[in-house]
């Protein structure tokens, strides 16, 4: 999924020193619109103006439930990536994935596409035609660590991942580890995510990671993370040292559950590049605008074939004083 935003600003993310203990922050969205004239409205709690990441996630939209019906749901045109993984997750309905490595994949509820840029990819997600009446998910993004963050550009997609089922509820394993059930997919840090799901009235009590940041994205209402509401769409920040979290629901509950070790490297984020400086993001975005107007199928970026519409033209970068702004973070 693309920050489609027509002024994003340049933020400085990573490199700051989190405090060992528990905390309990609440995040709360800001709507953005996804795509032009017929765009959905999604909720963004990562970067947040109080907490820009998560061990090394680093973005988070949630959307719907959304009534498509009769419409054109998601549409976002092909546009480009490096430095980081993309993650799409789908409570409801289906989304068409295509990229410049040939990829065509249709992704529903239950299974997991993975993007990992590297040094660069470009795709388009849209909801394909006879798609459902409703669209209900997250997109999620992973910083690569620096050593990494130029690898191939290559694509994951996982239909049968590890789910735990209990009485209270079931846990769905997207990346890495918990409670000893292990995500087949490819990680490059130290991280965590997963999907739960608790029973109407009931408390599901998971282990934590004590070294690992937390934090809980709500994805239904009434649901309390250790007794406290979490409205839908909102994250409960929860710091490190916990070696357990209780989620609780009075109706069926979803949430997603994220952690990882505190991402020590400094990053800069602007628009859909992850890079270490302005002049790194600078340089991807020239890269792209000139594969965009050439059409060239040998650029750092490629080409996707198939979507109807053109590909997504940059933003202007911002000014020194707007980037200053952007550099900015609330000390943890």
């Amino acid at each position: 999924m693309s920050n489609v935003e027509q002024d994003p600003a340049e933020l400085r993310c990573g490199g700051v020193t989190t405090a060992a203990e528990p905390e309990a922050e609440l995040l709360e969205p800001r709507t953005v619109p996804l795509g032009g004239p017929r765009a959905m409205m999604v909720g963004r709690t990562l970067p947040n103006r109080d907490r820009r990441m998560v061990g090394a996630w680093c973005f988070a939209d949630f959307y719907g439930p959304a009534d498509i019906a009769g419409q054109p749901g998601m549409q976002v045109p092909p546009h480009p990536h490096t430095g980081l993984q993309t993650v799409s997750w789908l409570l409801d309905g289906e989304v068409l994935h295509r990229d410049s490595l040939g990829n065509e994949q249709l992704v529903r509820p239950g299974e997991l596409n993975l993007m990992t840029a590297g040094r660069g990819i470009s795709h388009s997600e849209e909801s394909p035609a006879g798609h459902g009446p409703v669209l209900h998910g997250a997109q999620l993004w992973v910083a690569l660590p620096g050593e990494q963050r130029d690898v191939a550009p290559h694509f994951e997609h996982h239909g049968d991942l590890p789910v735990e089922v209990s009485p209270e509820g079931s846990v769905t394993v997207l990346m890495g580890e918990l409670a000893g059930a292990v995500s087949p997919a490819r990680t490059y840090t130290p991280l965590m995510g997963a999907e739960v799901s608790i029973s109407a009235g009931r408390e599901l009590r998971l282990p934590l990671e004590a070294d690992f940041e937390h934090a809980v994205l709500a994805m239904s209402d009434d649901l309390s993370v250790d007794g406290r509401p979490v409205g839908v769409g909102e994250m409960l920040y929860l710091g490190r040292g916990r070696g357990q979290v209780e989620l609780g629901s009075d109706g069926p509950g979803r949430a997603l559950l994220l952690g990882g070790v505190p991402f020590e490297e400094q990053i800069v984020m602007w628009w859909n590049f992850v890079g270490r400086s302005h002049e790194e993001v600078a340089q991807a975005r020239e890269d792209w605008e000139r594969g965009r107007t050439s059409g060239a199928p040998d650029g750092r970026f490629g080409v996707v074939h198939g979507y109807a519409e053109p590909a997504l033209a940059a933003p202007a970068l911002p000014n020194a004083e707007l980037r200053a702004r952007g550099r900015t973070r609330k000390p943890s």
